[in-house]
């Protein structure tokens, strides 16, 4: 399944996390492994806490960092993308008439 800007993403419940100095260190409830976000994945980690859709995560992202909308989206897309393969996200494509 593709990720896209129409994509609903949101946190696992299969997962703990915590802040720490600024960043954000993540559990896997399920396979053991823990995994860790700098400022800014942590920032999306935030969001990610309550379903949202991939574009809105990206116009916070531009907002919070004034960065360009295509190197947001880029990155934005590569960090879900990673999050989905650990199993720490679940991504539901819209699919619109």
């Amino acid at each position: 399944m593709n990720i896209t800007l129409t994509s609903m993403v949101v946190a696992t419940k299969g997962q703990m996390s915590s802040e720490l100095a600024g960043q954000e260190v993540i559990l896997n409830l399920q396979s053991g492994v823990y995994y860790g976000l700098d400022a800014v994945g942590a920032f999306i980690w935030k969001q990610l806490q309550s379903p949202r859709a991939v574009a809105e995560i990206r116009d916070a992202m531009i907002a919070q960092y004034n960065v360009d909308a295509t190197r947001a989206e880029r990155d934005l897309l590569a960090l879900l993308e990673q999050l989905r393969q650990t199993g720490l996200i679940e991504i539901k494509n819209e699919t619109r008439a």
